[in-house]
């Protein structure tokens, strides 16, 4: 086991906000997890858990051990005329495997293509983009308690899946690390192409046949249009969960905002936060190295050199004004640390 202390975590978040870990460790096997889980339990240190890095806002530096979660591998698990179970181990990341059901044609996430972080992070936040969620494929998981050692198996159900949410983030938060996801993919897919503006790029690729590949690149070229590439703006993708409300309420806002739009969901309407936002005039703000960005209002973004303070103030200053002027409340889907 290979401890390093006070290590600098610019490189490991897509923010580009600095901080400094107390302990860090990279594991790239099980074997070496369970060296670390053993020793932080030992000495009774806190653990925080990282994949990507891609949805996480650092406000101070890191007590305790941050470890990085490098597990790598996919496999077979089940195969038979319609679908395939695809096991891929957490520190994966979640585009790769996208790219990899495309290459074997088996489809159901081709519409979550280019979310970044891995795949362990997938069921925690069970991700979603364009008409899916990561519930619609998922199999199981299996996981290691941080403090008992002991494997557990978490089913779909057990999962407790919602939007934007799971166990892992209610009543099973921070007890668990994800060693592995299985997905269910179709031999035979169905592509979703009605949801936002994906038939529509796929017409402007002139696509006659629609397939999972070009349902992929074009849900690719359209994030690619709208999200800044954290390489070159410090980002973590939306900051923002989309709210939901009851239809009444909506129903309410309409008579004032004719042009609102909503999606249905089984409690009532979900309204988009990035035209909340756009609406209490945050697009493009600039403050500083610090604002929201021009192109897509509910991404928060780090110009240069900003503190991770500084972002979540303004998220607070976000929430507050989209609370006041439509009597919403926004979440962040962003986690600070």
């Amino acid at each position: 086991m290979n401890i390093e202390f006070k290590k600098h975590l610019l490189a490991h978040n897509t923010f580009g906000i600095d901080s400094i870990a107390e302990e860090f460790a990279q594991i790239q096997t099980e074997d070496e997890l369970m060296e670390v889980l053993q020793y932080a339990n030992k000495n009774q240190t806190a653990l925080h858990v990282m994949g990507g890095g891609s949805n996480i806002l650092f406000v101070h530096d890191m007590k305790g051990i941050v470890l990085l979660n490098q597990l790598k591998g996919m496999q077979i698990a089940y195969e038979d005329k319609e679908v395939v179970h695809v096991k891929c181990m957490s520190g994966e990341v979640w585009h790769e495997c996208v790219l990899w059901s495309v290459a074997h044609h088996v489809g159901g996430i081709e519409n979550l293509s280019l979310i970044p972080g891995t795949i362990g992070a997938a069921p925690i936040q069970n991700i979603g983009a364009y008409g899916v969620e990561l519930k619609d494929v998922f199999v199981e998981l299996e996981a290691i308690h941080l403090h008992t050692l002991e494997k557990k198996i978490f089913t779909n159900q057990e999962c407790a899946f919602a939007y934007r949410d799971s166990i892992f983030k209610t009543k099973e938060k921070g007890n668990y690390f994800i060693l592995s996801v299985t997905m269910a993919l179709s031999k035979q897919p169905i592509c979703k192409t009605t949801y936002g503006t994906i038939q529509q790029e796929l017409n402007e690729m002139q696509v006659d046949a629609v397939s999972i590949k070009s349902v992929s690149d074009a849900v690719i070229r359209i994030r690619r249009s709208k999200l800044p590439n954290p390489a070159e703006i410090g980002n973590a993708g939306s900051f923002f969960k989309n709210p939901e409300i009851t239809t009444a309420h909506y129903e309410q806002l309409k008579n004032t905002y004719e042009d609102m739009p909503s999606f249905d969901t089984v409690n009532g309407k979900k309204i988009p936060a990035a035209w909340l936002i756009e609406k209490c005039g945050w697009k493009g703000y600039r403050e500083g190295d610090f604002g929201v960005h021009n192109k897509q209002a509910l991404v928060l973004v780090n110009y240069n050199h900003a503190k991770g303070s500084d972002i979540l103030s303004l998220s607070e200053k976000i929430i507050s004004s989209v609370q006041e002027k439509f009597s919403i409340q926004l979440e962040r889907e962003v986690n600070i640390w």
